[in-house]
């Protein structure tokens, strides 16, 4: 195996601004919007991550020979598990009643952000086994500052398998995603579809359409700050009630507009005489349509479905865009044209008899898991012969 040997070193970041954008940016690629500098600068700069939240940066950049960046890592020090979308609160609370301590830990992710992405980040002509230096590097980390564990959440397949192929313990989720297969309107969609399935999508769009709101999709300049304002009360409302508290503060939003503002598509309902009252946001990959949150103020019939799904679909088929991933959970979607898919996450843990005890329960949790999406996906609205 290759083994990066002309890797110079490897420094650990306080800050996602002690790499500059351009050599971050060159590792990360262009086509995952939450990888981008700039993504992760407005986390850290409006504070929505920091030490006072539990999310200290610890990223990880390695140097080739000539001091420039071949390769790099997102990386927190973590003092609980909110925000994460991989749920170990089990394995805390275990291992703590067995004495142990299992804050801190590390965790190599994009905060808030349940979406499969890269999490070794290797410029594409950087020295060979780059990718296996920067994993190493994680250890070595946590081995240095003595965490109980560190975990890699939502990598790619490959990258899951490579890190399993070392060691690391391995488990798999799902979410549910939409395809577009080759759709030229969203009837075309529709008639994919059952017909009792076509027509109940064609009835929740017809009772958001009688209700007295307007739907509008925004992206770029044509997102003001007087909607971000609405959507942050939205936004504050919405997962307050459903986590006990926001993850993300205003700040961020302004930042994420400044920072990425082309890459923003923002769903916002009004009412008849112009009130902002719900929106959703997504963000815009170079094939996917990502969904991240939503939010509303009062109760209208379906609003929910076609806010975050059927616009979403409306404009992932007039931009030519291959899916929508819809974030986590939610098997209403299934009805809706959005199927299950895996989703992956590798674990590196200290104590070999609790990595014993946590490799016994994944290996159960991973089958269940693929039992549990072979009977979601029976439910497939989709005609068979489509």
């Amino acid at each position: 195996m290759p083994d990066g040997s002309e890797l110079r070193t490897v420094k650990v970041l306080g800050s996602i601004r002690e790499v500059a954008a351009e050599a971050w940016n060159a590792c990360a690629g262009a086509d995952d919007p939450f990888l981008n500098h700039g993504f992760l600068a407005a986390l850290e700069d409006s504070g929505s991550v920091s030490a006072e939240t539990g999310w200290i940066p610890q990223h990880l950049a390695a140097l080739g020979e000539d001091g420039s960046v071949a390769a790099c890592a997102p990386l927190y020090l973590k003092s609980h598990s909110y925000g994460e979308y991989v749920f170990d609160w089990s394995w805390a609370d275990a291992y703590e009643r067995a004495g142990g301590r299992y804050y801190p830990k590390l965790q190599s992710a994009v905060p808030f952000t349940p979406i499969t992405g890269r999490r070794l980040l290797v410029r594409p002509n950087a020295p060979a086994g780059a990718r296996e230096v920067i994993a190493a590097a994680m250890v070595r980390l946590a081995e240095q500052l003595e965490v109980s564990s560190l975990h890699v959440t939502f990598p790619t397949e490959p990258e899951w398998r490579t890190l399993g192929d070392h060691g690391w313990l391995m488990r798999t989720g799902y979410q549910f995603h939409w395809e577009n297969r080759g759709y030229r309107t969203f009837d075309d969609f529709l008639a994919d579809l059952s017909s009792r399935k076509r027509k109940a999508i064609r009835k929740e769009r017809a009772a958001v359409r009688d209700q007295d709101v307007t739907v509008r999709t925004l992206t770029g300049e044509a997102i003001e700050e007087r909607h971000w304002d609405a959507f942050y009360r939205f936004y504050r409302n919405t997962h307050g009630r459903k986590w006990g508290h926001a993850y993300l503060n205003r700040a961020f939003f302004t930042l994420l507009a400044g920072a990425m503002a082309e890459r923003v598509v923002l769903v916002m309902v009004e009412t008849s005489d112009g009130r902002p009252v719900g929106g959703a946001l997504n963000i815009l990959g170079r094939d996917t349509l990502y969904g991240r949150y939503w939010g509303c103020e009062e109760h209208f019939r379906f609003l929910h479905f076609e806010a975050c799904y059927y616009r979403a679909i409306d404009f992932a088929i007039e931009h030519g865009l291959a899916r929508v991933e819809a974030g986590a959970q939610g098997e209403h979607k299934i009805q809706r044209g959005y199927l299950p898919q895996p989703t992956y996450s590798a674990h590196w843990i200290a104590n070999p008899d609790f990595r014993r005890a946590v490799e016994r329960f994944l290996h159960a949790e991973r089958r269940a898991a693929a039992a549990e999406m072979r009977l979601l996906s029976e439910e497939s609205p989709f005609r068979k012969d489509a």
